[in-house]
């Protein structure tokens, strides 16, 4: 691990935080660039960050109002409530790149695709439920691509430690001793979970 990095981060750098820092390796996000996350939760919280210490202006979209000020302290620029038309409506044809990291409802896409630049590119990184359809012409006129991102090799787990550690870019977790794996993995399932659990072996063990 890179030094100064605390290993009790690194478990869900090496998965969520790979899943996201991945496609702006391949896609090279950079300063000034205009980048969208959909769904702040384990993956949304990282890929703002990341998405921020590349120098990007991000904006946070989300139905939860009550996420706009954590979003703005993982370094968000704008956030923007999801239920609210003034809102949305500000931010239409803005975007270089959206990253949607919920399981949003495939019919969404076509209004994640009014908030895209010209040749804006949107990167899934979670799965809708159903089939996706869209109108011809969104991609006509505006040249907006969709693609997909699942996780990178041994490279891409590299790079993604050395830049948490240099850019300080670290998940929101909650840790448990193993001997309460099950409580949580009670957090995990019922959704409470902010943002990761990370398992705890006794000092002593051998593990």
């Amino acid at each position: 691990l890179p030094a100064g990095l605390d290993p009790v981060y690194a478990p869900p750098l090496m998965c969520a935080g790979a899943t996201v820092f991945a496609p702006m390796l391949r896609k090279g996000v950079k300063k000034g660039d205009r980048v969208g996350v959909v769904g702040i939760g384990g993956l949304g919280h990282l890929a703002i960050q990341y998405a921020s210490a590349l120098g990007a202006e991000v904006v946070a979209f989300s139905h939860s109002p009550n996420k706009r000020e954590q979003c703005l302290e993982l370094g968000a620029s704008k956030f923007v409530d999801t239920s609210n038309k003034e809102e949305v409506d500000a931010v239409r044809r803005s975007l270089n790149y959206l990253f949607v990291s919920s399981n949003s409802d495939s019919n969404e896409y076509n209004e994640f695709i009014s908030w895209m630049d010209y040749e804006g590119q949107i990167v899934l990184l979670a799965l809708p439920k159903g089939n996706m359809s869209f109108s011809p012409n969104e991609f006509v006129h505006t040249e907006v691509a969709i693609t997909g991102s699942l996780i990178g090799g041994v490279n891409v787990l590299k790079k993604t430690l050395e830049f948490s550690a240099k850019h300080n870019v670290l998940p929101i977790i909650e840790r448990f001793p193993m001997e309460k794996i099950n409580d949580a993995l009670v957090r995990v399932d019922t959704g409470k979970a902010r943002y990761r659990v990370v398992l705890e072996a006794a000092k002593d063990s051998s593990l």
